[in-house]
Formats: C-alpha cells, structure tokens, sequence
C-alpha cells in the first residue's frame, strides 16, 4: 500500500495528495527519478537544486539526494555551493553519455510521474461527487436553458448514477447544448497527475486544452506537486473520431505517450457528439467501449505489446440526430443507463428562449417583433428549433455592424436575418421591385422625405 492508499476521500479533499517524504513515498522506481533530475540538469541554463525541484515537482530534500546520487557517479559536478537549494550543478562527459541513452528510453522531461497504481486509486476515490445532485444544483447547472422538467429530472438521475446517457432528437434542438451542462451538475474538483510511470515509460495525462486548473484559494498549501487540482473535465470529441484516438498516442519524436480522450475525461464527462458521423462505424465504436462501460476499467497498449489497465471512471454521453435503430441494436441500448430524447420547443418555449438569448445581449423585445418573428414560421410552415434565435439575433447583430448601428431588435431586421438564416434568393427583380415600391410611396406622399 501507498502512502497515496491510506487516505480516505474526506481527507483528500481536505488535504490534497499527500507530500512524499522520501522515495519510496513517491511509488516510482528511484533510477528513473535518478534520469529524470539529470534531463533537468541537461536541458536547464542554470541548474540548482531548487530550480529542480520546482521542474520536478518534488520536495527539494528528495530532489537532493538524486543530485547527489548523480555528482558521486560522476555524471554531474557541483559549480557553486551557497545557500539552501542554491547549489549549482554542471554536467561532465559521462552526464551527456548517460543522457542519451535515458532519452532513447524515454525523452519525457517534466514533472515527475506518479504510479499507475496511486492513478488508479485516486480516480477511483474521486470518481463520485461527494455531494448528490439535487432539484436546485441541476436547475443551476442548466440555467441558461429552457428545458421540460422531465428533462431536467433525468439530468439528475444521470449525473448522481454516472450511469452513460444516449441522448437523441432532431437537428438544432439542443442536444450538445443538454450534454456540455451535464458536467457542470457534478460538484467539486479533482485531483489527476501530470503525468504517470508505467514499466520505465511515461503516460502525460495533464492537459491545459482540456484541463482547468482550480483556483489558489480552492488550493490546499501543502500537496504533492506532482498532481494537480482542476475543474471535473468535460471532453467533447465528434466526427473527427478515430478507433486510433482511443488508445495510447506514442510519439516516436517525444518517446513517451499521451493519454486518450477518453483517460484525460476520467472524473468528468465525456461527449461523444454527432455519434454515427465519425471516421469509424458506430458498431466498430461501441464494440470498444462495451466493456469499459459495464465494468468501469478500460485496457491500452503500449508499443511494446503490453495491456494495462486503467479506470474508465467518467458520465458518457452519446448525442446524435440519427435515428437508434440505424446506429445501434437493442442489446447495446441495454447497457446505457439512461436514454432521452430532445424535442423541438413549443412556441412559447421558443419566445422565452428567444427573450433569454436577447437578454444576454442586452437586447429589448417587443411582443410585436416575437409575434412577426412567430408569424414567419406559421406562414412558411417551418419547425421551430431551439438554436434558431441565438443564430436569428446574431444575423441581426451582424446586420447592425454593417449598417453602422446599435444592435436592436426589428421587424424589418427579423426578416432580414430570416433570408440570410433560411437563405433567399438574390436577384435584381427584387431589388427594382423594392425602388419602385419606394418610389410610389415618395410619389404618393411627397413629405416622406
């Protein structure tokens, strides 16, 4: 058991992963720690202890004794000896010989990697929130939406069980949107490492694209820097997905791997968005995720042929706008947790989701423009869409710009944004036809002008 092991959740969110004291604390062999402070030493323009310790994450008394370990092998010397953890280094021809060969091994110089083992246990530890979700926290999470309250009801079940969701429904009526809030129903940070230790060989699963650290102050002082403190993740991946992205990513420039979507989304949730329209066949997809979705563990490769296995511990969302039946059978839709179906908004859905997208843009509406902009869809036969008034209100703000005007809302901007939306055609008979009408109207009244 590892030092990491005996905490329990109350205690590692009270206290972050705990300092390592020495080296067997950190459950990484001590050679590799040995390469890696001598990579550091290798690649810095002014190695001291401390600015090692820094880069390795590590506490400077640990850090110490490598550099120690590696001046009595003669791998580097010491330049200047001045204060605590201001001692200077240098490296010597067998320094740069024993560097090569590290980096053909592994060329990862970073933060010092913790075990598969303390990953493992941490995400399984961190996995539930510590508090359920309630009616007010999923109001909260899906706030800026105008969803039905049985809807918001299954979010609930779905975020307290963890249990995968496959959420379908027509183009446009926001599906994607109902996914990305799910995430922000499940309270609390986690803790993930930078990067993990596996036979000699490094797994960097930290990633500043889809990882938000968590603010200092929700930060404990002392931790094990080594791991880092973010925001539960949200990974969305789309048609862009390979059965290639969901294994290690083995760089043979770098020499060492990058964790897949599915690794950096543990703790959090993970979207798989416009299901059935990626570069794999949906069935080819699923196949991989059967078992990682009934027993929570998942199995990667390494280049050299070795499995290992990992917790596949986030919310899986499915969200497509083709029919279940032309994706997937029966047996597959069993072993999602839940399954919901997004429908287009009634009219006055529609009005308050229109009111609530003006809003944020410090737009004023008035009733008549909400019952022309209605009247359009009525005369043209049109379904209304839940994304529709966020593009309506842009192509009106696009309008305005161009017109050199402040932003409003109008019924002769409505239409306008209608024929760029739905598109129209463009011809010169409309525009003679609109002089004319002009024309007569200055001829008529003469004082229009």
């Amino acid at each position: 058991m590892t030092h990491t092991e005996i905490l329990t959740r109350t205690e590692m969110e009270s206290m972050g992963p705990p300092v390592p004291q020495e080296t067997a604390d950190t459950d990484v062999a001590a050679s590799f720690l040995c390469d890696l402070a001598l990579k550091h030493v290798a690649q810095s323009p002014d190695p001291t202890t401390a600015s090692i310790a820094d880069e390795m994450c590590l506490p400077r008394a640990l850090v110490e004794e490598f550099l120690h370990h590696l001046s009595r092998e003669k791998l580097i010397e010491v330049k200047m000896q001045a204060a605590v953890g201001a001692t200077r280094y240098a490296m010597l021809d067998r320094g740069w010989e024993r560097v090569a060969r590290a980096r053909e091994m592994c060329g990862y110089v970073g933060p010092a990697p913790v075990s598969l083992r303390d990953y493992a246990h941490m995400m399984r530890l961190q996995a539930v929130p510590a508090r359920a979700a309630s009616a007010e926290t999923v109001r909260a999470a899906f706030r800026d939406l105008v969803l039905p309250d049985s809807l918001l009801q299954t979010m609930g079940c779905v975020i307290n069980s963890r249990r995968s969701l496959f959420i379908t429904g027509p183009p446009g009526t926001g599906k994607t949107a109902v996914a990305e809030r799910i995430n922000a129903g499940l309270p609390g940070n986690i803790w993930i490492p930078y990067a993990i230790e596996v036979d000699g060989q490094i797994i960097r699963v930290f990633d500043s694209h889809n990882h938000r650290p968590s603010p200092e102050e929700e930060t404990p002082a002392d931790y094990d820097r080594r791991w880092v403190c973010i925001e539960r993740p949200l990974v969305i991946v789309g048609g862009e997905l390979t059965l290639d992205d969901a294994d290690l990513a083995w760089s043979s420039a770098a020499r060492f791997y990058e964790a897949p979507f599915q690794m950096k989304s543990n703790g959090g949730t993970l979207v798989i968005d416009d299901f059935g329209r990626q570069r794999v066949a949906p069935h080819d997809l699923l196949n991989r995720w059967i078992v990682p979705l009934e027993r929570r563990v998942d199995y990667l490769t390494l280049h050299t042929g070795k499995k290992i296995e990992v917790p596949f511990e986030q919310l899986v969302v499915f969200s497509t706008n083709l029919e279940e039946k032309d994706l997937v059978d029966e047996a597959f839709l069993r072993r999602m947790g839940y399954r919901a179906r997004v429908e287009s908004p009634t009219p006055s859905a529609y009005v308050e989701i229109f009111k609530r997208a003006a809003h944020t843009r410090g737009l004023r509406v008035e009733q008549s423009c909400l019952d022309h902009l209605l009247n359009n869809y009525i005369l043209e036969h049109r379904q209304m869409k839940a994304c529709e008034p966020r593009d309506l209100l842009d192509r009106m703000s696009d309008i305005c710009l161009f017109e050199a005007r402040p932003p409003e809302v109008n019924a002769r901007l409505i239409d306008a944004a209608w024929r760029n939306y739905f598109g129209a055609s463009h011809g010169f008979a409309q525009q003679e036809a609109g002089r004319r009408n002009t024309q007569e109207l200055l001829d008529a009244n003469p004082l229009a002008l």
